[in-house]
């Protein structure tokens, strides 16, 4: 075991030949390089395998010998300060590598035929092999000097990967976005390392705990400068997790390639900051306050990225306020002291959300065989519909995703969720409500992007074999004609939810338009039906990783079911987690009472079941983005309110769809304001600093034009002058005599 430990350092760096030849080999063989772009492919899942059979082998023994194993060395020496490297090996280690690992290499394999006609086919897996470096480095560190360097490698390599299409400006833009609201929260943390390293007087954690207990048990230290120091190191995880507020980056992350989103949002960069609240939580909890805060942070982001998912059209940003949710979930978790609870739940979302977005990405793959390659039609849920015949391994597999997501047994999720939901109770009843709430949000959006994409009838363009394009569905809001076919496909692409909500109700589809509109079309444009591309299901290595998670799904929430006998905990994860939780709570036994959880997990289901309902009730019957507000109406027996109903949804529409009007505010008050102030400075430097400056060149400047002419070289001007000066001089003195 001891063995096992001392070579634990090799695993951040095995995946790390793959950037460093690809990287060579571009800019001395670029044409060799380029013709073994499969080879590079095969090297890069093949160095993460490794890295995963070795993090699972640590993970055994980590679990079979419940110990802490920290190796150190020293790298810098003075007689006033000391720095040492290291890697640090405990259960939070061990289960961030199982998750990089595992997740990374079926992302690759996926990556291999998503990416496969991309001209930067290479540069992606450099990329991607350094992220997986750098965030295995991340979780190995020993102490926050080391954290920090893999924290900014970790935040260039999403800049890097979220930008990765840079020709597009919409990408550009949002790389910069991330890039420059991480920075916000680095700053932070540069910041909150700094303030405790000047508290205690180590960057090192176990050290770092034991002081910071002993100065604040002996009240030895400014609680207000720790609480601030506390709250600045918290600032990291913020923007890395995507917390409010500084969680604007996450949605317009989504702008990369979507291998990219799926390994960013289950396993790398938003886990990061879960990991560094983690690591650090007996930091946070000396002082209530700080926990109290973590709390508040945590229960608002749930909340808040439920609420705007429920408007989005893009699949890829739905998922991504989804993430932002749950990760909000881990953070409350985190805050109300439930450690266990909140690493069981990042490790089930973590494969949960890898299936859906790969599901996603597998969606985007077949529809850009119909409409070519455009984001917003590629993307757009308002243009997909009836894929469950097209793509039905795609379909299951987002299905199971999407159940999980919701908490519904005996799915990943559920286990973990369950237990956040049942331990707000304890803490307080206004967060439960909220969370509790939220649940039945979160079931109600996940099955909304499900019923969009998958049900109803297709509602795309479409293109023939020759480029061109055409409408190859119909009407959902008309009858099956031509004129109507038109004029509904450009309302469709031109008006939003908001404004049909306004309009008159819509009815059910005609079954006949589909057929009505084929022909039409075919007459129109093609002269035969032949020529109609439709979505295909993925290839077999996109399918595979999605199988592979879609059995994880499945199964990893196995590790947590609580079992106990005799007053010990058997479930695997506790096992895992003791050295850990002995740590945060010596006395903790975290038992659990099987009638207490049944009777929970019953109202926890029945909240997950009531959101499926609301949304298999409001979108199912019209196959439409938005709802049907006559069914509504009917089903309520409010016609006579019709016009507040109506107000209330164009509300809850115009608020998701605005992003909560954070980012308008952040552009009114930060992006405009540093503008302005910029212009201010600019008018000053250029008019003031550079005006003292440049009057006082122009004022010699005319001066000596002046003086010039008196130097003529003429004694008798010489002389003139000279008496000049002589009868002013004699003209003052006499007046200050007399």
């Amino acid at each position: 075991m001891e063995h096992t430990y001392q070579y634990a350092w090799i695993i951040p760096f095995v995946p790390l030949p793959v950037p460093l030849l690809i990287g060579v080999g571009l800019l001395l063989f670029p044409s060799a390089t380029k013709r073994l772009r499969r080879l590079w492919a095969f090297s890069s899942v093949l160095l993460l395998s490794i890295a995963t059979i070795l993090s699972i082998n640590l993970s055994i023994q980590q679990i079979s010998s419940s110990s802490i194993y920290q190796y150190v060395w020293s790298w810098i020496i003075t007689n006033d300060f000391s720095l040492e490297l290291g890697y640090l090996i405990d259960p939070l280690t061990s289960i961030m590598l199982i998750l990089i690992t595992t997740v990374g290499i079926l992302v690759l394999i996926y990556s291999d035929n998503y990416m496969s006609h991309d001209q930067g086919y290479l540069r992606f897996f450099a990329y991607m092999s350094f992220f997986s470096t750098s965030m295995l480095g991340l979780v190995t560190s020993s102490n926050l000097i080391q954290i920090y360097i893999f924290w900014e490698l970790v935040g260039m390599c999403s800049y890097l990967l979220i930008g990765f299409w840079f020709t597009r400006p919409v990408a550009a833009n949002a790389c910069q976005k991330a890039f420059l609201t991480n920075r916000v929260g680095d700053f932070g943390l540069l910041l909150g390392i700094l303030g405790f390293y000047w508290i205690t007087g180590t960057f090192e954690f176990r050290e770092m705990f034991q002081i910071v207990n002993n100065l604040v048990y002996n009240n030895e230290v400014n609680v207000l400068f720790f609480i601030f120091c506390a709250i600045l190191l918290f600032a990291g995880a913020v923007a890395k997790s995507a917390q409010f507020p500084l969680h604007v980056w996450l949605p317009d992350a989504m702008e990369g390639p979507t291998p990219i989103s799926a390994l960013i949002h289950a396993a790398t960069m938003v886990a990061a900051g879960i990991f560094l609240v983690g690591r650090l939580l007996p930091l946070f909890t000396v002082i209530p306050y700080i926990m109290n805060f973590i709390c508040f942070i945590g229960i608002i982001t749930v909340l808040l990225g439920a609420t705007l998912a429920l408007a989005q059209k893009d699949i890829k940003r739905g998922l991504a306020y989804s993430t932002m949710s749950q990760l909000g979930y881990m953070m409350l978790a985190l805050g109300m002291g439930s450690y266990r609870t909140a690493l069981f739940h990042l490790i089930t979302h973590a494969y949960s959300k890898a299936l859906l977005f790969l599901g996603s990405g597998s969606v985007i793959h077949a529809m850009e065989t119909v409409v070519g390659y455009s984001p917003e039609k590629s993307q757009n849920m308002v243009l997909m519909g009836g894929l469950t015949k097209h793509v039905p391994i795609t379909k299951t597999a987002f299905l199971l995703g999407t159940l999980s997501l919701c908490g519904i047994p005996p799915l990943a999720c559920f286990w973990s969720k369950d237990e956040i939901l049942n331990d707000t109770w304890l803490y307080s009843t206004i967060f439960a409500l909220i969370a509790w709430s939220t649940a039945a949000l979160t079931a109600f959006y996940m099955f909304r992007i499900y019923l969009l994409t998958f049900e109803g009838h297709l509602n795309f363009y479409c293109k023939n074999y020759n480029g061109k394009t055409g409408i190859q569905s119909i009407s959902l809001w008309g009858k099956g004609n031509s004129k109507n076919i038109k004029k509904s496909i450009w309302l469709l692409l031109n008006t939003n939810e908001s404004t049909y909500l306004k309009q008159k109700p819509t009815r059910r589809i005609d079954e006949n338009v589909r057929q009505i509109a084929r022909s039409f079309i075919t007459i129109s444009h093609f002269g035969n039906k032949t020529n109609y591309s439709y979505p295909y299901e993925s290839a077999n290595t996109m399918l595979f990783p999605l199988l592979v998670l879609f059995l994880f799904t499945l199964c990893i929430g196995s590790i947590g079911i609580p079992l106990n006998q005799e007053g010990k905990n058997l479930d695997i994860l506790s096992k895992w987690l003791t050295p850990s939780i002995n740590l945060l709570h010596p006395n903790s036994k975290n038992l659990m009472d099987w009638y207490e959880f049944g009777k929970d997990a019953i109202f926890s289901v029945s909240i997950a079941y009531f959101g499926i309902f609301i949304a298999l009730f409001l979108y199912k019957p019209v196959y439409s983005s938005f709802p049907n507000l006559d069914l509504i109406n009917s089903f309520l027996k409010i016609r006579s309110k019709r016009n507040f109903w109506d107000k209330i949804v164009n509300i809850i529409y115009n608020w998701s769809d605005n992003r909560g009007y954070i980012d308008t505010f952040y552009a009114t008050s930060l992006t405009r304001s540093v503008r302005e102030f910029a212009e201010l400075t600019e008018f000053f430097d250029k008019r003031l600093i550079d005006g003292i400056t440049n009057g006082a060149g122009i004022l010699t400047f005319f001066f000596g034009e002046g003086i010039k002419y008196v130097g003529g070289g003429r004694i008798s001007s010489y002389l003139l002058f000279y008496l000049s000066y002589v009868l002013v001089f004699l003209f003052i003195f006499y007046f200050q005599v007399f």
